[in-house]
């Protein structure tokens, strides 16, 4: 844990800053990776490896580099390292306890070093060689969120992006897809043939995607000056195909034209075995094989995952504490989408869904904050809960209403436009929507954002016909600190529109007057939906 002095432009403090504990190595920065593989050239599952790792030494004082890489283990499975060189010249290295050791001895601060790194073995997991649903070999990568070392010599940390290529050598019955640009495509002795991918904007090492099957690719639309591309199994080309396609341009204009430009070259969306639903690696999003195979009318996550290209791949947080800046942008943003192509009713209903899940969520997981104190990187479980999804969307959802519409996508934009191919934090978040507003918004993000759990609300109201008014009570009834919320109170006349008038909802009670013309044919709590709240009874009073 660090402490650091933050000024900003409401705020100046001493803040304590929360780390995940991953073990970070200040002294060194990864710059590209290059990767080149041998696979499902046999019925094997083992991999050939050689890695080309270029890394910037940041302090003088820097003696060695720890790359995560597995060790092989007594079932099997692992990586085993025949030779490391450092600029042409063999050095020695250990690799134990799924760390692979190299010297930077001499180097000095601001210098770039390159290791190669010649390896094999069977991955436990990150790439899995399997058969599809249809019994056809095929291998796919799922990172998440820290298996690349699984297969591959990296600074295994979302913090670490880097550049780099993939040049894959296979059967020739196969096509590759992975990040970035294809480079080439050359047909090789044997049957086989070498496919090389390049990732020219640098990304987080669980974003390296590969996929190797065959497949019927349908090259899509160029959207925006970026192509599209749609990857299935031929036995599922058919059905899948649409399926992959819906809502992958529509989508694809929303993000590009409400946030930002598109930071990469291309973007795949590719059916992908031994995994369900989606998985948002960069320029490539890899779906479910039976999700796109079945015959049912479900929908594919693509909204979602075409999100995350703009929010957790370019815009890239810092640290797993604040994974919700992935994971609640997409949760919300595609929930905006809904709004834009399906209109404001549909998008309601998204939100209701989504509040009934952050209730659940809540008892399911009480003391659990959207933000992570600290999250174990070697614990059992990830960083990804439904709290910084569902209630993570909520928090911008609500942010949103609080600063307004056009204040909210002016941060969003200045917020995307300033930390593209970088890193973020929940700080940076707020700093962009405070410029965006004029307004303090450290209390919001610490109450919806470090704090768990939600205000619960219940009340009452009567209409008083000799004033001509309704008299709202509204009470927080949730345990401990009490909630500072707007509140909408709507009051619907026997005819016309509804009346909204917003309540400062900051006390354990409150009580409203309403002036009316008549007696209204109902009252009700947050018509329009714009409050995470446990909403309990709201009642009419009985007449005396």
């Amino acid at each position: 844990m660090r402490t650091s002095v933050i000024a900003a432009a409401f705020l100046s403090t001493v803040v304590v800053m929360h780390a995940d504990t991953y073990l970070r190595q200040p002294g060194v920065d990864a710059q590209h990776y290059a990767f080149k593989l041998t696979l499902l050239t046999t019925d094997s599952n083992e991999i050939t490896g050689e890695a080309t790792v270029r890394l910037r030494v940041v302090r003088p004082e820097t003696r060695e580099v720890l790359l995560d890489f597995a060790t092989a283990m007594p079932e099997g499975k692992g990586m085993t390292v025949t030779a490391v060189t450092r600029d042409g010249k063999g050095v020695a290295f250990t690799h134990t306890d799924s760390y692979l050791r190299l010297p930077i001895d001499g180097a000095r601060a601001g210098e770039d070093v390159t290791f190669t790194i010649a390896y094999h073995g069977i991955p436990a997991n990150g790439l899995r060689l399997l058969n599809n649903i249809h019994g056809d070999r095929c291998a796919f990568s799922e990172n998440w969120y820290n298996q690349a070392r699984q297969w591959l010599p990296v600074i295994d940390h979302i913090a670490d992006k880097a550049t780099g290529e993939f040049v894959i050598t296979t059967r020739s019955e196969y096509q590759v897809v992975g990040n970035g640009t294809l480079v080439e495509e050359a047909d090789l002795p044997g049957g086989l043939r070498r496919t090389h991918w390049k990732q020219d904007e640098p990304i987080a090492p669980w974003l390296y995607a590969l996929g190797v099957a065959k497949f019927v690719v349908h090259h899509g639309p160029v959207v925006r000056g970026v192509p599209l591309s749609f990857w299935a199994f031929p036995q599922d080309a058919e059905r899948g195909l649409p399926k992959l396609e819906k809502d992958a341009r529509g989508a694809f204009e929303f993000f590009s034209d409400r946030v930002g430009p598109y930071g990469y070259d291309k973007l795949a969306h590719v059916e992908a075995a031994g995994m369900g639903g989606g998985m948002e690696s960069t320029t490539n999003i890899f779906y479910g094989e039976k999700s796109v195979a079945t015959t049912s009318a479900n929908t594919l996550p693509i909204v979602h995952e075409t999100a995350h290209q703009w929010f957790g791949n370019s815009v890239t947080e810092s640290d797993w504490n604040d994974v919700w800046l992935s994971e609640g942008f997409a949760t919300y943003f595609t929930l905006l989408y809904t709004e834009h192509a399906a209109g404001r009713e549909a998008f309601v209903d998204g939100l209701r869904r989504s509040r009934d899940n952050v209730l659940r969520a809540e008892k399911a997981q009480p003391n659990t904050p959207v933000v992570h104190a600290n999250f174990n990187e070697a614990g059992k479980s990830g960083p990804n809960t439904q709290l910084a999804y569902q209630k993570g969307g909520w928090t911008l959802h609500m942010l949103r209403d609080r600063i307004g519409t056009d204040a909210f996508w002016r941060g969003i934009r200045a917020y995307y436009r300033e930390h593209t191919h970088g890193l973020a934090t929940t700080d940076d978040l707020r700093h962009a929507m405070e410029t965006a507003s004029g307004r303090d918004l450290a209390p919001f993000f610490r109450q919806w954002l470090t704090r768990s759990g939600v205000p619960a609300i219940e009340g009452s109201w009567r209409y008083d016909a000799a004033a001509k008014s309704v008299v709202v009570t509204v009470r927080q009834t949730q345990a401990g600190d009490l909630y500072d919320v707007p509140l909408d109170v709507g009051v619907t006349p026997a005819s016309g529109p509804a009346r909204i008038v917003r309540l400062a909802m900051n006390g354990r009670a409150v009580t409203a007057t309403i002036v009316v013309d008549a007696e209204p044919a109902s009252v009700t709590l947050d018509p329009n939906v714009w409050l995470l709240a446990e909403f309990g009874a709201f009642t009419r009073e009985q007449q005396q």
